[in-house]
């Protein structure tokens, strides 16, 4: 599994909203300004947040967009699926039911139902809140 471009900008424009939550609708131009991602990149990406419902729009004067819920309600998982698809390994986990014809006799199975769990358990143990802190928490600044 490889994370795309895509995905990594959806992280990253999600942060910003949640950074820049008044409750108010924040527009792509000042996102991609401060994210240095252009506008039609990030207008590639809104429209499958939008799809899964993560963000809400608002056009006219005063438009743009708004997460449609708290931070701490949206994992790195609910993104990166939204833009990305499946997060498995291998294609044989990708759907709810493994269909592989080799299912029964895979070797390698047991390996590759670790590696989609341990990838689940962290993108879905970290929120929006979470990746928002990281960018606001003071690094270490030394002053000698």
């Amino acid at each position: 599994m490889k994370i795309s471009t895509k995905g990594r900008y959806a992280l990253r424009l999600m942060i910003d909203l949640a950074l820049h939550d008044s409750g108010s609708f924040v527009p792509l131009r000042d996102i991609s300004e401060r994210q240095g991602i252009t506008v039609k990149y990030l207008e590639q990406i809104i429209p499958l947040l939008a799809k899964e419902g993560l963000v809400l729009s608002s056009r006219g004067a005063g438009g743009g967009y708004r997460l449609a819920k708290a931070p701490d309600k949206y994992t790195a998982g609910d993104i990166l699926r939204a833009v990305e698809g499946s997060l498995a390994p291998v294609a044989c986990l990708a759907s709810e039911h493994n269909t592989c014809q080799r299912q029964s006799v895979c070797p390698t199975l047991s390996f590759w139902q670790g590696l989609d769990a341990a990838i689940k358990n962290y993108v879905d143990g970290i929120t929006l809140k979470d990746l928002a802190k990281e960018k606001t928490t003071p690094g270490n600044d030394y002053i000698i």
